[in-house]
């Protein structure tokens, strides 16, 4: 579509806190531009939020007067984009609950960028992890940036850039041949440990680590996870549960 550029985004956090990246997908109807970087310490709602940041600074500044439409599989990124940040601003940037708003200095810059594009600005909610193959690709150039692993960032036509998803589809994408009957089992070793103690969300690569951490702490709560997935969804639900 002419005069809309559509950006994809992701972040990833090995660790929350740990090594961060993250990614977004650029594109028009004729470019597309891949961006990914790397911060470390970072959450997995800070890489999320810097995805979506550096996506927009990028379209502000070559696409300046083009439609935006912004897809995010973080549910806490876009409903405080759509809902809560005028609230926040409003209450000088404290939560319902009175307690100081995590990641302020990023919610204040996307504040000033969704100002800036308005009613060009459209947000849209992709499933993390289910095979799209524009989400896939930012979570596998976000992951790759955390974990300082070596990537190639796309900047080219349309054409080439589905030609290149193709023939070299994000590892995601590819779907495991299943042997006919076999069921998925929650069992076998953990991807990771995700807790939430005082208001604050954690992962945890051990049992050790994570039982220390929630062991006599009253009201925590925490769960095993087997894949980046569920982790990235299991952050995000702890986390909208403690703005709640």
């Amino acid at each position: 579509m002419k005069n809309t550029v559509t950006i994809y985004t992701d972040g990833s956090s090995r660790g929350n806190p740990g090594p961060g990246g993250w990614a977004a997908i650029l594109m028009t109807d004729t470019q597309a531009i891949e961006l990914a970087g790397n911060v470390t310490p970072a959450t997995n709602n800070q890489m999320e939020l810097l995805a979506v940041e550096k996506g927009l600074e990028y379209a502000q500044k070559h696409f300046g007067d083009y439609t935006v439409l912004v897809h995010a599989d973080s549910t806490y990124v876009l409903r405080g984009l759509e809902s809560w940040l005028d609230g926040w601003k409003r209450n000088g940037w404290l939560t319902a609950t009175k307690k100081p708003v995590e990641n302020k200095s990023q919610w204040q810059a996307l504040l000033e960028l969704r100002d800036h594009f308005g009613k060009k600005l459209e947000l849209v909610k992709v499933e993390g992890h289910s095979g799209h193959t524009y989400n896939d690709r930012c979570d596998e150039l976000a992951v790759a940036a955390a974990l300082k692993n070596n990537y190639t960032l796309f900047d080219g036509t349309i054409k080439d850039y589905e030609a290149e998803l193709v023939a070299n589809p994000p590892q995601s994408v590819q779907k495991p041949t299943k042997k006919p009957g076999a069921t998925k089992k929650e069992t076998g070793p953990a991807y990771s440990y995700v807790s939430m103690v005082n208001g604050k969300v954690f992962t945890d690569k051990t049992w050790a680590a994570c039982e220390a951490r929630v062991k006599g702490t009253k009201g925590a709560k925490y769960k095993k996870v087997f894949s980046k997935g569920e982790e990235t969804g299991l952050i995000q639900d702890y986390t909208l549960h403690s703005l709640l």
